[in-house]
């Protein structure tokens, strides 16, 4: 969470130079849609137009693409990005993955999902991204992350990633943390995995997901360190 902090005061100061934004973004609830909507994409930070937490997709590639090369290969391997904001996970699965993908980015910041979809697209005279893979896809969609029956059925996706959504609504309250593992649960496919990427202690963490994912298998593998931080990727997989 320290991370989490450091990386909003950095992303308020720009801001406020920027577009005069007033009061520290890092001060805020991290659960308040609002904060989203002002945090904008930082240049020089992971891919362009892109602004990550903690780190961005060539930090996690070397974990994401061994669990999509074991999904069934008769059609793309389904990815949802839970809480994607702006960043690089979704786009450089897309434009960098070997092989074929169907990426799904879904936050409940219109502006963050306007923003990724001029990415995208090729907005604002900026070049559409090509993907690495001809079959691949990706798409972004406003959603709650509590709430996914909107967007996504019951064991639609092979791989579920969450990079800080957990860390984020868990500062108002572990019941909306919960809320968001159920969802996460609920979508994956019975053979898949949900990587939540945090720099909480697997102290904390470990015991909340064990309660929370009884039928399924919790583990964790340390990641870095970058930028003199080590982060943790906490794994909850599913038996075929």
């Amino acid at each position: 969470m320290a991370a989490l902090r450091q990386t909003l005061h950095l992303a308020s100061l720009a801001a406020g130079a920027r577009h005069a934004v007033a009061g520290s973004l890092a001060g805020s609830c991290l659960a308040d849609r609002r904060l989203w909507d002002k945090l904008p994409a930082q240049p020089g930070q992971g891919s362009a137009g892109t602004f990550d937490w903690f780190f961005g997709y060539e930090e996690a590639q070397g974990l994401l693409l061994p669990l999509l090369q074991e999904a069934p290969a008769a059609c793309p391997p389904r990815v949802l990005d839970v809480g994607c904001g702006t960043s690089s996970l979704c786009t450089g699965l897309y434009t960098k993955c070997p092989h074929p993908v169907d990426v799904l980015g879904v936050d409940f910041s219109p502006v963050a999902v306007a923003h990724m979809n001029s990415l995208l697209e090729g907005g604002q005279g900026q070049t559409p991204l090509c993907p690495g893979h001809p079959a691949s896809r990706l798409h972004f969609m406003q959603a709650n992350a509590l709430n996914l029956q909107p967007v996504a059925s019951s064991g639609s996706f092979h791989l579920v990633l969450d990079k800080g959504t957990w860390d984020a609504l868990a500062q108002g309250g572990l019941p909306g943390a919960y809320q968001l593992l159920s969802e996460c649960l609920r979508v994956l496919s019975p053979g898949g995995t949900l990587i939540q990427f945090s720099d909480e202690d697997p102290d904390v963490r470990l015991p909340c997901l064990e309660q929370g994912s009884q039928d399924w298998t919790v583990s964790v593998q340390e990641l870095g360190p970058f930028g003199g931080i080590t982060y943790f990727a906490y794994l909850v997989q599913g038996s075929n």
